[in-house]
């Protein structure tokens, strides 16, 4: 038969089914499914290319489109279909797609990225894009229906309530969740893409001069934080770093600390032998039935750096300019300069890959200048000494050419 008004109304549903499929015989895959609620719709059923399975999608209500509108409508999805789509593959994308919120999307992300992720960098990731006010109004979103202006504006809230560095952090982590789910095809564009970038403060230059660095190290307490402060003016090393090492790191007996891969922020094992004055810091430690040397926890290192640090600013007293703790590596780099230390040997003591260690200069001259730099940490230490203790350093400052 063909569908018309009279025909679709005489339809009745066959003696034992409770659902049924009435095909039109002029247009091949257009149908009325008959059920047994009485309820008739127009269905257009077609075979996706290189399919063996049918597949059907619902036009409508028989009450709703007349049987002219209804082969309208099958007609231009069969043309679709003809052109290689697969309109109810499509739709089902797109439900599934809108089904995966932004929040749900960010934990699988979270998940995976955990283990690549150093633990500092994933604790900042998931505070920014689930902690916090920050991307809270998208958690409901389908991920891929975060448009430019949704993202934009939520950056300039953070800026505004937050500041400009925490809307630099947070925007470099919902990009990089948005690379991380266009590779998954979650969606097709990274949103962010195009937004203003907050200006970023610039680099500080702050170094502490040698009456302040014998200021600070003067007002460290005998506790962690005074002991990993010190540890810091002697080694030039990251916060992090010496506030996470382990028992199991340390060979006191050769005088050496092995920084793991994991725990650098350059993913590079890093030995930094210990001047006698480090060593005797860290035989200071009170030995505790866990491995981290600082902190209360067993499972992590020294966390309390707000609380140290007030204390410590109690201490000083307003008797050094304000500073960051980050400003003492780049004293010592500073001041080994001023004793005479090359630069290279410097930047192999902090482990910092730059300069002669990138590019053709780091691909062939792979050394790590082990004695340079084992000499270098003794005579910085001897040097911070002399000046806390208030003599002479013997340390002979190289000339600078002009």
């Amino acid at each position: 038969m063909r569908f018309d008004a009279k025909t679709v109304a005489g339809l009745t549903l066959p003696a034992g089914k409770d659902d049924h499929l009435e095909f039109d015989d002029e247009l091949a895959g257009f149908a009325v499914r008959l059920r047994a609620s009485g309820r008739k719709v127009w269905i257009a059923q077609y075979r996706p290319s290189g399919s063996r399975r049918t597949r059907r999608v619902t036009l409508g209500a028989v009450e709703k489109l007349t049987p002219v509108e209804a082969r309208a409508a099958a007609r231009k999805l069969f043309a679709r279909v003809a052109l290689g789509h697969d309109p109810q593959g499509e739709r089902e994308a797109e439900r599934a797609r809108s089904a995966r919120t932004f929040r749900s999307a960010v934990e699988v992300y979270l998940a995976a990225k955990q283990g690549e992720l150093r633990p500092a960098s994933y604790r900042i990731r998931k505070l920014y894009l689930l902690g916090g006010p920050y991307f809270r109004p998208l958690h409901p979103i389908g991920v891929g229906d975060i448009t430019h202006p949704d993202v934009a504006a939520r950056l300039s809230a953070i800026a505004r309530g937050h500041g400009t560095q925490t809307a630099v952090a947070a925007r470099k982590a919902i990009s990089a969740a948005f690379r991380w789910f266009m590779e998954e095809g979650w969606t097709t564009a990274n949103p962010v893409i195009g937004t203003r970038k907050p200006a970023e403060a610039e680099s500080r230059e702050h170094v502490l001069n040698n009456a302040e660095l014998v200021q600070v190290w003067n007002a460290c307490g005998d506790d962690d934080f005074g002991r990993i402060i010190r540890l810091l003016i002697l080694l030039g090393s990251r916060r992090a770093e010496v506030g996470g090492m382990c028992w199991n790191e340390l060979d006191l007996d050769v005088g050496a600390w092995t920084l793991p891969a994991e725990r650098s922020k350059n993913h590079r094992q890093h030995v930094v032998a210990l001047p006698p004055a480090a060593i005797e810091i860290i035989k200071s430690v009170p030995q505790r039935a866990r491995d981290p040397l600082f902190g209360d926890r067993a499972d992590k290192g020294f966390t309390s750096w707000s609380r140290g640090r007030q204390d410590l600013d109690r201490r000083l007293a307003g008797r050094v300019r304000p500073w960051r703790i980050h400003d003492i590596r780049r004293t010592v780099a500073t001041r080994m300069a001023d004793i005479g230390i090359e630069p290279h040997v410097i930047e192999a003591a902090l482990n910092h890959f730059s300069g002669h260690r990138r590019g053709v200069a780091g691909v062939y001259n792979r050394s790590s200048y082990d004695r340079a730099v084992k000499a270098a940490l003794a005579r910085w230490s001897e040097h911070v000494l002399a000046l806390v203790a208030g003599r002479d350093s013997k340390i002979v400052p190289l000339p600078r050419v002009s």
